[in-house]
């Protein structure tokens, strides 16, 4: 109740001060995260929550679902293929670049195994525009840009996740374990591909008619009954949440289209909530264990990783400078990672709480540094564009 009570409040505090913080650095996501760490058993324990809980186990499960879910319905194959170039560097070649860059710095600074690296890796290389909102959602920002942080955000989640499965089972030393997860990823989307095709077809049967408020329940029908089944046979639930988005918005894109605010505001919910409960776990003794190799790693991880890589991969291309740089500063250690770093912990793991541990520290810089630059960021490109306007001659 205690839980319930807090985000009640801080949501209210969040909708009065929306209108302020639009045009500031003050973000909604560091507002949850430090009222998490202040509320948490490590300073207040108004919150009693610990990682092993299953409050905590729930609630990442549901937002996670729910953010691949609505991620996927932004990803119609048709429109894919018309937007895929740039996001498809920075998915080809940025992410893996990312990936190795990460894991090398695991590695050579906090001396982790190869494994465990690779592994703290996978969890911090998706991106995510939820700690950058005013990029991804203001017009004064190129929109070229925008698209790219979008797509990039929502398809390198879905890739990441087999990573840290397999990577799980690989350091479990669990063989027959490892089939097992990569069977479960193929039921998942299988499962996500599935269900939406049946749902489609039946929409389209000459007697059946659909008002419109139910056509915007649709698409929470086929995440239901998605999530119902992959819980009963097992399959992986989020490649199969990401799955059913991806076909919803490729065989029925006008569910997709009357769902699209709904789900929308579920999903930022969800996150909200999943953030609190994340900065519940970041206690002062976590944030002291880190040790200065851990904040060292953290911070190159924010500033060299995912910069150098994208840099990279989008060397020839055709944005501007400003906007490139842009592109690699903004969408790392994602919500996605917070969600994968407590299947870390609370798998066992090798070396479960020290990669814990570390995963926190480069997410929390991550939610500081990347949501309180965003609106700077995007009024910067608010007066280029202001400025290119008024240079043009009239008529």
């Amino acid at each position: 109740m205690a839980l319930l009570f807090a985000f009640a409040v801080l949501l209210l505090v969040a909708v009065l001060i929306s209108g302020f913080a639009r045009g500031t650095a003050l973000s909604t996501a560091v507002l949850f995260l430090a009222a998490g760490f202040v509320l948490g058993p490590g300073v207040l324990d108004v919150i009693g929550i610990h990682p092993g809980d299953d409050m905590v186990g729930t609630v990442s499960k549901l937002a996670l679902f729910a953010v691949l879910f609505t991620d996927g319905q932004r990803l119609a194959a048709h429109e894919l293929r018309a937007t895929w170039r740039l996001p498809g560097r920075a998915l080809l070649f940025g992410l893996p670049l990312t990936f190795a860059i990460t894991a090398v710095l695991a590695m050579v600074i906090v001396g982790l195994p190869p494994l465990e690296a690779c592994l703290v890796a996978a969890v911090l290389a998706p991106t995510d525009p939820v700690f950058a909102s005013a990029i991804v959602g203001r017009g004064e920002v190129p929109q070229r840009l925008r698209r790219l942080l979008n797509v990039e955000s929502g398809l390198n989640d879905g890739f990441a996740l087999p990573a840290t499965l397999v990577l799980i089972a690989v350091l479990k030393g669990n063989h027959a374990g490892f089939l097992e997860v990569v069977g479960e990823l193929l039921l998942g989307i299988a499962i996500g591909v599935v269900v939406p095709l049946i749902v489609a077809a039946l929409l389209r049967l000459r007697f059946i008619s659909v008002t419109p408020v139910y056509a915007a329940l649709t698409p929470v029908a086929i995440g239901l009954i998605v999530f119902a089944v992959s819980g009963v046979t097992h399959a992986n639930l989020y490649l199969a949440a990401f799955s059913a988005g991806i076909t919803i918005a490729t065989a029925a894109p006008e569910v997709r289209d009357s769902f699209h605010r709904f789900g929308e505001l579920v999903t930022e919910l969800l996150k909200l909530l999943a953030i609190l409960v994340f900065g519940t776990l970041v206690t002062p003794t976590l944030l002291v264990d880190a040790r200065l190799p851990g904040y060292a790693f953290g911070l190159l991880v924010l500033v060299l990783a995912r910069p150098a890589a994208v840099m990279l991969a989008l060397i020839g291309s055709h944005l501007h400078l400003d906007e490139r740089l842009s592109a690699a500063w903004f969408g790392p250690k994602g919500f996605s990672s917070v969600v994968y770093a407590l299947i870390v912990l609370g798998s066992g793991a090798g070396n479960a709480p020290e990669m814990f541990t570390l995963i926190v520290v480069a997410i929390v810089m991550s939610i500081v540094a990347h949501s309180s630059t965003d609106v700077p960021i995007a009024k910067y490109f608010g007066r280029a564009k202001a400025e290119a306007s008024a240079h043009q001659p009239d008529g």
